[in-house]
């Protein structure tokens, strides 16, 4: 019997939503293993009687709950109305409205149908599609290279001490002029920078002047300089906008301490009380978390409002900026956002507006307001089956799926996809030190679809506990490096852009009888299969791939695994934490794979 309380679609959000100018993607969920087929019945509500059809739906992918259809239309006059067929295994026949269900199909079709009104090209959520191609990497620019000793700031250690909150070490932009050949060795096409503009501390997250680059780091002209060679390489620049709080110095804060409630920027920030004080760690004006020296920003002031879309503008014009990482991002009204969106896509329609959003960020990603998020919920799915051993195979693959269906498509090609940050523990040290499973959750993220963004260091082997430790100066010295570990970033990101199939929304799990922590996944285009097998265990695993006489065409990729091939079957002997990629012309690989191990 069909569970209905489990049926659900409602029109907007990822259940209905323009994928581009022309197609739209209609999303059903039903109880897992309840249904056995679904089909969408669609036309138009002006002539449905000459334009309509009967698609059958795509079940995309699975959570322990729930599976999730999807069907792809191209509606021939842009709108469409809709409901479903469900089919159960006993033959019974259910038919979903927006109004509710029923046992015989619609007779009145233009009342009580699902809607979608018309796909205007300007609701479309359309990031740039530069961002598809892209491997970022993050640089925390105090501690990534020294090139300028003549600008260090006061104090400053010998590179390679000890990192504490408060020390510095000099690096600056000069040193990542100096090493931009090393990122393009590396694959890497885009930079995320952390805070470059004037600001007290070492993570300069605390603003003080937001239209000047900080002494300790260059000048504006050596930003510029900086930009224009990396776009000269192809790679594009993405600086972080803290626009939601400033810092302690920041000259309107400063007027405001002197001046109190007769200050002409009294009104820029929220402040409960006056004077300004701070009882029991707490400070009687709002603040980025508790922290005094970070003065939250009050975004519905207009002259707040005003100074900070200059801002945004300026260095869009100024540099050429490629987009704008966003701190803190929802904790700023929505409506600023929207017009930050306005002012910097029409400064730059190619650029990236990427919010720091560690939840459910579905509220900013309509089109309207971010192109993408930090897709921390995809960091810890990956890490908790990867690092922190909490999940097994079968519970990454549905945690995965249900992300996928809780966003469109053009929204997760577009996330950005971490395993580490400035504010995380480096992901060698939550693998234990154990190199071959950090190549695992690596290997993860580099055959994913969205942007995926390598923090600093990670792929030479720097470890580190959270803040400080984290934010280690990088190590240049060679002989100091994890070469092999280097050169399996350098492989994997080759392949990744050398493969649209790796980076592409064609994703399939397939399921390993008695392996919990054998993982198997398909990626697929129409050019290109791959089939990965990443065994997660400490203990040897090997795989038999049987592919309907297909399996002699399979070849062997990229592995750390013995693949030997017998008449009619492929054995894959996998390593402890070892690893096989197989690939093979998708026009000769449409068979299914079906999978055993030992």
């Amino acid at each position: 019997m069909i569970e209905l309380e489990a049926v659900y679609h409602r029109s907007g959000l990822n259940w209905s939503y323009a994928y581009n100018e022309s197609t739209v993607h209609i999303r059903l969920r039903t109880k897992r293993g309840n249904v056995t087929q679904v089909r969408l019945e669609c036309g138009d509500k002006y002539n449905w009687d000459k334009y309509n059809e009967s698609i059958a739906m795509e079940r995309f992918g699975s959570d322990g709950l729930f599976d999730y259809w999807q069907a792809t239309i191209s509606p021939r006059f842009r709108r469409v109305v809709y409901y479903f067929a469900l089919y159960g295994e006993a033959g019974e026949t259910v038919y979903f409205l927006e109004k509710g269900f029923f046992n015989t199909p619609p007779t009145i079709l233009y009342e009580g149908l699902f809607d979608f009104p018309y796909l205007s090209p300007e609701d479309v959520h359309s990031p740039p599609e530069w961002v598809k191609e892209a491997v970022f990497y993050q640089i925390f620019p105090e501690r990534f290279a020294k090139g300028d000793p003549s600008i260090d700031p006061e104090g400053v250690l010998e590179w390679g001490d000890v990192p504490s909150p408060t020390n510095f070490f000099g690096g600056d932009l000069q040193g990542v002029l100096d090493n931009l050949d090393y990122l393009v060795e590396l694959g890497i096409n885009a930079i995320y920078f952390n805070p470059l503009f004037a600001a007290t501390t070492n993570h300069k997250y605390d603003t003080q002047n937001y239209m000047l680059v900080d002494p300790q780091f260059g000048t504006n002209e050596k930003l510029k300089e900086l930009v224009n060679a990396c776009h000269t390489r192809g790679i594009r620049v993405l600086l972080d906008g803290v626009f939601n709080h400033c810092g302690h110095t920041f000259p309107p804060f400063v007027d405001v301490q002197q001046n109190g409630p007769a200050s002409r920027y009294a009104d820029w920030f929220h402040i409960r009380d006056w004077p300004l004080k701070e009882e029991d760690g707490i400070p009687n004006y709002a603040t980025f978390g508790f922290e005094p020296i970070m003065p939250k920003l009050n975004t519905g002031n207009q002259e707040v409002k005003n100074y900070l879309l200059e801002v945004g503008r300026y260095w869009i014009d100024e540099l050429g900026l490629d987009g704008w990482r966003l701190d803190v991002a929802n904790e700023v009204d929505h409506t600023f956002w929207r017009e930050f969106r306005r002012e910097i896509k029409k400064a730059n329609p190619d650029a990236y507006l990427l919010g720091e959003i560690m939840h459910d960020a579905m509220l900013w990603l309509q089109g309207d307001q971010f192109d993408a998020v930090m897709n921390y919920p995809f960091t810890n799915i990956v890490l908790d089956f990867f690092a922190r051993r909490r999940i097994d195979a079968i519970q990454f693959a549905q945690s995965i799926n249900a992300q996928l269906a809780n966003f469109p498509q053009q929204v997760t090609e577009a996330a950005f996809n971490l395993l580490g940050s400035h504010d995380t523990v480096r992901l060698l040290t939550l693998c234990g030190g154990n190199k071959r499973l950090m190549k695992l959750a690596v290997l993860f993220q580099l055959t994913f679809q969205g942007t995926p963004c390598i923090y600093y260091g990670d792929e030479i082997g720097l470890d580190g506990e959270h803040d400080p430790y984290n934010r280690k100066c990088m190590e240049w010295d060679p002989g100091k490096q994890d070469r092999e570990l280097l050169g399996f970033f350098r492989r994997l990101i080759a392949m990744r852009k050398a493969h649209p199939a790796l980076r592409g929304s064609g994703l399939r799990f397939l399921t390993v009888t008695g392996h919990p922590q054998l993982l198997a996944y398909e990626r697929r285009d129409e050019q290109d299969r791959f089939l990965l097998l990443l065994n997660n265990n400490e203990n040897e695993c090997s795989v038999t791939l049987q592919s309907s006489g297909m399996n002699r065409m399979w070849l062997d990729a990229c592995s750390d695994a013995d693949v030997q091939r017998d008449e009619g079957t492929m054995q894959v002997v996998l390593p402890d934490f070892g690893y096989a990629i197989l690939h093979i012309s998708a026009d000769t690989g449409s068979d299914a794979i079906l999978l055993s191990a030992r």
